[in-house]
């Protein structure tokens, strides 16, 4: 194994904190002696801010790779997991609220079909395919590190929750996502080898620090459906949102990579996506939704509420790097952060 695989083992050190939320969770992961917020703190917090989403994904990340220097039994920690089910009711309860009326499961996929757009009329990948700088790529992979470095994780939660068709229809995805059997295509490490391809650090969690809370927030929701069991549906429909609007995308970003030469590793995290979620794209929406609709055709809505909620996160994302991008800032959110 290499330097650079072995230094992605390691759980990374806890973030510095954002606001009270997160310095309690924080503090009271280093063993130190902190009361945990309540309530009336979380009711007056941003649900799609910082404090928020650092404090949730911190605590998610327990059930990932943890953190350096804490016991691996604060996974089941019950007065971290009481604060984290108030920020889950606040997140979700925003969610909820702001994405747009329910529809016919067929019409949420068809509607991934326009992809969604960002500040002034471009897509992020449309942006970047066509005017995208060098550091530009690498910060917008430095952001994607936190989800892509865990791609396929979150999703496999989801597979002791289903049945029949459905089931074999998320393995079969998902055994793709793992590499097929082989690790060196698991696409988890296709990333990282994006990442070093780009002169980032591949460290897992390295960029945690300067990842605004839009990109905190698309992660977050992968966890908090895949730990939830009464959430399967909508984890179903966020699996769905992202296989759908996947290839055009990454068409777009190989485009981009190409044309700022980044490299062959970096190059070929896309073209995989293309010529796979291509074919998964059908696979999740004949087999996956229709195998689930099926067995459990109660759980419509909740597999269109992830569709809805996903497609309105990544938007919110979008505005936030393009925004910066067009004003001359970096997207990371130290304001004088790089991603190397």
């Amino acid at each position: 194994m290499s330097t650079r695989q072995e230094s992605r083992l390691h759980s990374p050190p806890l973030p510095t904190s954002r606001g009270p939320l997160s310095a309690a969770v924080v503090a009271v992961l280093r063993d130190q002696r902190q009361t945990l917020p309540g309530k009336d703190v979380v009711a007056v917090a941003d649900p799609y801010g910082d404090d928020l989403h650092l404090a949730l994904y911190v605590m998610y990340e327990l059930h990932y790779q943890g953190f350096e220097g804490v016991g691996d039994e604060r996974e089941w920690d019950p007065a971290l997991l009481g604060l984290r089910r108030l920020l889950e009711q606040r997140f979700l309860a925003a969610l909820r609220a702001d994405v747009p009326r329910p529809v016919p499961v067929q019409q949420a996929l068809d509607d991934l079909q326009t992809e969604p757009v960002g500040h002034d009329g471009t897509s992020v990948s449309h942006y970047l395919q066509r005017d995208g700088e060098p550091v530009q790529l690498a910060e917008y992979a430095a952001l994607r590190s936190l989800y892509h470095l865990k791609e396929a994780d979150p999703h496999a939660w989801v597979i002791p929750r289903l049945h029949g068709r459905a089931k074999a229809a998320m393995v079969a995805v998902e055994y793709d996502e793992f590499g097929g059997g082989r690790p060196e295509n698991i696409h988890a490490r296709l990333f990282a080898d994006l990442m070093d391809d780009l002169g980032l650090d591949t460290s897992y969690g390295r960029y945690l620090d300067v990842a605004p809370a839009p990109a905190l927030a698309i992660v977050n929701q992968m966890s908090l459906f895949g730990l939830h069991r009464a959430l399967r549906g909508a984890l179903v429909g966020h699996f769905a949102a992202v296989e759908v609007t996947s290839s055009p995308g990454s068409r777009r970003l190989a485009g981009a990579l190409r044309r700022t030469d980044a490299g062959p590793a970096a190059i070929r995290f896309y073209d995989e996506h293309v010529e796979a979620d291509a074919v998964h794209e059908q696979v999740v929406r004949h087999d996956l939704v229709g195998g689930l609709l099926e067995s459990e055709p109660e759980l419509e809505a909740d597999i269109v509420f992830g569709i809805q909620s996903t497609t309105l996160l990544e938007d919110r994302f979008g505005v936030e790097l393009l925004k910066a991008w067009h004003t001359g800032r970096s997207a990371l959110h130290e304001p004088h952060g790089r991603a190397a």
